[in-house]
């Protein structure tokens, strides 16, 4: 990613800037609010419906625990759609848009005051960070079944982000 650093220019070759947009602006990605139904012994939580607009097929779904104030870093998919719910914490989700001539970066947290799904097409970058205090626990329900080739990795200062 070149012009990604502190020291980057407009006239530096590669440079983009970056601009914050709202999440639901980018290309792509959906912020669906889900149900949760209240029931004296325990409550019912949706996730995703083979109806839903965002169901792209079922390749997988996994769980991810992120302690409070860590931060698992960037991650871009290059085929895979992530329908991402948090049923127990908070989490701050930070998108990035680096396929046009600026970056875009947009940011959401889900958790009890924000019941929702959060669909990331493929080709965005992804890093998620713990808020809650107790456990943050993250499902992914995946049109696709893992596959180590099929993502990049970054280094968490690939893109400047404050995450404290």
């Amino acid at each position: 990613m070149a012009g990604l650093v502190e020291s980057a220019t407009s006239a530096d070759p590669g440079f983009k800037e970056i601009s914050h947009v709202a999440v639901g602006s980018l290309s792509g990605v959906l912020v669906t609010p889900l149900r949760r139904i209240s029931h004296p012994q325990g409550d019912v939580l949706h996730g995703l419906k083979a109806s839903d607009p965002a169901f792209q097929g079922f390749g997988e779904a996994y769980f991810s625990i992120v302690q409070s104030g860590a931060v698992k870093s960037w991650r871009k998919h290059l085929r895979m759609t992530l329908n991402l719910v948090v049923p127990v914490g908070a989490v701050r989700f930070v998108l990035v848009d680096d396929r046009g001539q600026s970056i875009q970066l947009a940011t959401t947290t889900l958790d009890a005051d924000n019941y929702a799904r959060l669909t990331v097409p493929p080709g965005l970058w992804m890093a998620f960070q713990g808020q809650g205090d107790g456990l943050n626990l993250v499902l992914n329900v995946a049109n696709l079944e893992h596959d180590p080739g099929e993502s990049e990795a970054a280094p968490l200062d690939q893109f400047p982000y404050p995450w404290s």
